[in-house]
């Protein structure tokens, strides 16, 4: 097994990356609310702690539209936007196409490494979590699924520590067809 320790470059991109990135937080439910969004909570306390900025959170119904609306309005202030919800296989499950329809660059590893970590904790059924992430124009979209378990295993398994990062990779030569106005 390889050693998992960042590289020498991978080191300097982590000392060369914002401590602080503005973050958007999307639940995707037809039954939670801002009290019962267990999900969204851990996210919101998880950032502030972290001291990023967290510059919007919304709670939208499982409809396509609702989520694309939400999504895009987030992309104009934020570098990162977080979903959670939707991302499952019944009927109602819109998350997934509407947040792959956004993105321009897929981050495929995120997928593949968030449900190598769920498949610690939850065998077989990882097979079921469509998490995704990408970027989408300079805003970097990733939709978990909506528990608390699996939004903290995202957490703390792969965004948490690469936030910053993240950030830094967007941002260091800019994007194609992107200006400094995000627009």
């Amino acid at each position: 097994m390889t050693d998992p320790s960042p590289s020498a470059a991978t080191a300097t991109h982590h000392a060369a990356a914002p401590r602080s990135v503005p973050v958007a937080i999307l639940t995707i439910s037809d039954t939670r609310s801002e009290e019962t969004d267990t999900s969204g909570q851990y996210l919101l306390a998880e950032l502030r702690g972290g001291g990023h900025q967290v510059v919007g959170y919304r709670i939208v119904k499982d409809d396509a539209l609702a989520i694309r609306a939400a999504l895009t309005g987030f992309m104009r202030d934020a570098v990162v936007v977080i979903s959670s919800g939707g991302t499952g296989i019944t009927g109602r499950d819109v998350t997934i196409p509407v947040v792959e329809s956004l993105i321009t660059k897929p981050l495929p590893g995120f997928g593949e490494l968030f449900r190598m970590l769920s498949y610690r904790e939850v065998g077989g059924a990882a097979m079921l979590s469509r998490a995704v992430g990408g970027l989408a124009g300079h805003t970097l979209l990733f939709a978990l699924p909506g528990s608390l378990n699996a939004v903290r295993t995202a957490w703390e398994g792969l965004l948490r520590d690469e936030l910053g990062h993240l950030a830094f990779e967007v941002a260091r030569h800019g994007q194609p067809g992107q200006t400094s106005g995000g627009d």
